[in-house]
C-alpha cells in the first residue's frame, strides 16, 4: 500500500484523476435563479483555499486541514443511481498535504472519512460527467472524521437531501446544499488535527415561486451527562476523543451563521423554519422525516 492505502494496481490511475482537477467548474451560483453564493468566512484575516470539483466546490480551512464549507448543486431529474462506489480516496494536488487530513487521521481507529459532499449528490447529468463527480468526491478535501457506528440520527442525516428532493418535486427537483463541520477552537485534538463535534447542513431551494431554505445540525458530541473523567475512562494514550451518538436537529438558519461566522446571503431570510419558537423548540431533534418543518 502507499501513502493513502491505493493498491498499486490503481496508483496510476489515482494520480491521473488527482492532476486532470483544472477543468473543474465547481459550484453554480445561480443554479436555483437566484443567485446564493458560496457560504465562506464573514471575519477578515480567516485564509482559505476555494478548490472547484463537478458539481460541487470546497472551501478548505488550511489552518484546520478541513473544509470551512462546501457548496453543491443536485439536479434530481438528471441523478444518475448506478454509479459505482470506489473508495478510493485521495489528496487534492492543488494544495499541499500537509494542509489536508489524510489517511492517517482514519487508520487504525474507529473514525470514518465521512463525505461533506454526499456522494450522490453531484452524481448527474450525462455518464461521463457523473462518473466525474463521483470520483472527486473521494478527496480528502471533502472528508470529516465522524463516529462508525450507525444510528437513526446519522440515518436521517444521510437521506436529507433525498427527502427535500421529494418535497421540490412539483418545482424543478434541484437543491443547492451546503455542509461543513462547525469549526470550533475547543474541539478535540487527535494527530494534528482537531475533530470537529458538530456538522451543519443548509439546503436551498425553490419553494411557492420564490428562494426557500432549512437548516440542520448534526451532533456528535459525548454524553454530556458525564464528566471529562467518565467520558475517558478507560481512553489510551492517542486514542480519538470519545463521541456520542449522532443526534439530527433542524435548526433556524441564523443559528449556523453565528456557530461557524459563515456568510450565507440571502438563506437566513429566506429560512422555512420561524426563529421565535420556544427556547425549548428552536432546535427541533429529528425522530423521522414528518418533524421536518418545510412551511413557515
Amino acid at each position: 500500500m502507499n501513502a493513502i492505502d491505493t493498491p498499486p494496481d490503481r496508483a496510476a490511475d489515482t494520480k491521473a484523476r488527482q492532476g486532470s482537477l483544472s477543468d473543474r467548474t465547481g459550484y453554480d451560483e445561480a443554479f436555483l435563479g437566484s443567485v446564493v453564493p458560496l457560504p465562506v468566512p464573514a471575519a477578515a484575516g480567516v485564509e482559505t483555499v476555494v478548490l472547484p470539483y463537478t458539481h460541487f466546490t470546497v472551501v478548505l480551512r488550511p489552518d484546520r486541514r478541513l473544509a470551512a464549507s462546501t457548496a453543491v448543486c443536485i439536479d434530481g431529474e438528471r441523478l444518475l443511481e448506478d454509479v459505482p462506489r470506489d473508495d478510493n480516496w485521495g489528496f487534492d494536488p492543488r494544495v499541499p498535504e500537509t494542509q489536508q487530513a489524510g489517511n492517517d487521521i482514519y487508520r487504525d481507529n474507529s473514525l470514518d472519512r465521512g463525505h461533506l459532499v454526499r456522494r450522490l449528490d453531484p452524481v448527474w447529468g450525462a455518464v461521463a460527467e457523473a462518473n466525474r463527480a463521483n470520483t472527486d468526491t473521494f478527496h480528502f478535501t471533502n472528508a470529516a472524521p465522524q463516529q462508525d457506528s450507525f444510528n437513526q440520527g446519522k440515518e436521517l442525516w444521510q437521506g436529507l437531501e433525498n427527502h427535500l428532493l421529494d418535497h421540490a418535486a412539483r418545482f424543478d427537483r434541484k437543491l443547492s446544499v451546503f455542509t461543513g463541520p462547525v469549526l470550533h477552537d475547543s474541539d478535540p485534538p487527535y494527530r494534528g488535527i482537531q475533530v470537529p463535534l458538530r456538522f451543519w447542513k443548509v439546503a436551498a431551494f425553490v419553494h411557492n415561486g420564490g428562494l426557500a431554505s432549512t437548516g440542520y445540525i448534526l451532533d456528535q458530541s459525548p454524553d454530556l451527562s458525564r464528566d471529562r473523567e467518565r467520558a475517558m475512562a478507560g481512553a489510551k494514550a492517542g486514542d480519538p476523543p470519545p463521541l456520542g451518538p449522532f443526534r439530527t436537529f433542524q435548526v433556524p438558519v441564523t443559528d449556523i451563521v453565528e456557530l461557524t461566522g459563515l456568510d450565507f446571503g440571502p438563506l437566513p431570510a429566506a429560512d422555512l423554519m420561524p426563529v421565535t419558537r420556544a427556547p425549548a423548540e428552536r432546535w427541533k431533534r429529528l425522530e423521522s422525516y414528518d418533524d421536518v418543518v418545510l412551511d413557515s
